[in-house]
């Protein structure tokens, strides 16, 4: 199966690119710091997905899926922050944080799915 083709892959991509459009209204003297962070924990996500993807084991694959899920918890918490000190808008950080929760549910419920596969 080609990496493209799973959601949890499709929908962190999209909460990746979000990332970037919104974190570019960030104020700019402040764009090498948290935004800078912000982007690379997104970027992540789907990097971390199709690197396990392309492993020769499942055991492999779910390792990196855990790296990824890591990166997502990240992102959650650098989100947090950003709305804390008033970077974000209300409506970016209600969508932010509904794209991360999507992609938690997505990468929790293929997680399963691997385990299970794998007894």
């Amino acid at each position: 199966m080609d990496v493209e083709k799973l959601k949890v892959w499709q929908h962190s991509m999209d909460l990746a690119a979000k990332v970037y459009e919104i974190t570019d209204k960030f104020p700019k003297h402040k764009m090498y710091s948290l935004a800078d962070q912000m982007r690379r924990a997104a970027v992540s996500i789907p990097s971390n997905i199709a690197e396990g993807k392309g492993r020769r084991t499942t055991k492999d694959f779910i390792h990196f899926l855990y790296v990824a899920r890591g990166s997502l918890n990240e992102l959650s918490t650098q989100i947090k922050l950003a709305k804390r000190i008033g970077y974000l808008t209300p409506e970016d950080y209600t969508d932010l944080i509904s794209k991360t929760e999507i992609v938690r549910q997505k990468l929790g419920g293929f997680l399963n799915y691997l385990r299970n596969k794998r007894t």
